[in-house]
Parts: structure tokens; C-alpha cells; sequence
């Protein structure tokens, strides 16, 4: 426990983790359940670590600036696509609280699984996690909020039709991570932060 609040003072010190909520959520959700056996000395460690396939489980320091560019609230309805070893998953439905929900979607059947299974080390979490076709996201259901956590090339319009009116989208396009807003009038507005590194978004 001393090295997940370490580690969680070193991302505040960083200003990548702000809310409390979220601070929260990071000390509640530990990331040892979410790394590989073989790599538990490094579980606490800043970086990202593989989780098999060819994927990672994110660094921590670009998961906090995820979701607080995310700005989750309780009770919200919740998008986490490619959420591997169901990391972000826990962190979200933790925030998200016992009255929201958090859909996770992973194309890689065996991560899901890893998921499924590793998200049993939890309780009171809502969270229902799909092994995801060849689709992008859940098309015909509609999020407050949708997070990505592998790199598109192009932007996939496609997500902002899941997207409800008000509604938050957090996606790592080639080496940027992008925070679309859909305003009460259906306008969308994009910021971007530069800087990051993300296995690339399988979509075919």
C-alpha cells in the first residue's frame, strides 16, 4: 500500500492527478491486479508494461491525464474501449459509483477474459466487459462518456454517434491524446495534448 500512495503523491506532484475522486480511485484500484505475475517488481513503476498480445496496460501518470481530461461524474454511463487487463475499467466504474456504469470493449478475446478475471478482485463495482466485434465502441447505445486507450490513425467519427449530447471523448490519435466535447446543441468542439505513446487502435 506504501508504494501505490507513493506512487500516487509522484503523480500529483507531476499535476497529472488533481481530483480528489480520482485520487481516490487510484489508491482504491490497485494496479498490482492488473500486472502480469511475472511483472509485479515493476507494478508501482511509472511506465506502461505489456499484458500479453502485444498490448500494455498504460502508464499511470497517462491514465490520470486521461480521465481527468474525461471528467467523470457518478452515475454516468461510461465507454472504455480496448481496456485490456481492465485497468481503466475499475478506475472509471470506481468513479463512476454504485448508480453509474462502465461498459469495457476489448477486441483481443483473451484480454477479455484477463479482464473479466482480474475485475473479480473487486467489489460493488458496476461494469460489464464485451468482447468487442468489428465494430468500433457499441454502435446504437449512447455514453456520457467514451475512452480510448489505443491510437487511432484518423479520427473514427463513428464514436461521436455514441456520444451522448453533453457528452466527454478521451482518444489517443497518433501521438496526441484528443478530448472531444458534443455541447447541448449536438456542436463539437476538440482540444489536443501532445506528447504520448499508445499501441495502435485494432480495428480490422
Amino acid at each position: 500500500m506504501d508504494n501505490l500512495r507513493h506512487l500516487t503523491a509522484a503523480m500529483k506532484r507531476k499535476g497529472s492527478l488533481k481530483s480528489r475522486l480520482i485520487e481516490e480511485a487510484f489508491l482504491n484500484i490497485d494496479r498490482r491486479y492488473f500486472v502480469l505475475n511475472e511483472l509485479q517488481q515493476y507494478c508501482y513503476a511509472d511506465q506502461p508494461l505489456p499484458i500479453g498480445k502485444g498490448q500494455t496496460i498504460s502508464q499511470p501518470t497517462t491514465v490520470a491525464y486521461m480521465l481527468e481530461w474525461l471528467c467523470v461524474q457518478p452515475g454516468m454511463e461510461i465507454l472504455d474501449i480496448g481496456c485490456g487487463s481492465g485497468y481503466t475499467t475499475a478506475l472509471l466504474a470506481y468513479i463512476a459509483g454504485e448508480t453509474g456504469k462502465v461498459t469495457g470493449v476489448e477486441r483481443i478475446p483473451e484480454l477479455a477474459e484477463l479482464a473479466k478475471n482480474n475485475l473479480l478482485n473487486f467489489k460493488n463495482l458496476n461494469y460489464d466487459i464485451i468482447t468487442a466485434g468489428r465494430e468500433l465502441g457499441l454502435p446504437g447505445r449512447k455514453f456520457d462518456r467514451i475512452l480510448v486507450s489505443a491510437a487511432a490513425e484518423t479520427f473514427p467519427e463513428e464514436l461521436l454517434e455514441q456520444l451522448n449530447l453533453g457528452g466527454k471523448l478521451v482518444i489517443p490519435i497518433g501521438n496526441a491524446i484528443y478530448l472531444y466535447k458534443i455541447d447541448a446543441e449536438g456542436r463539437v468542439t476538440s482540444q489536443s495534448f501532445y506528447g504520448f505513446v499508445f499501441v495502435p487502435l485494432i480495428t480490422s
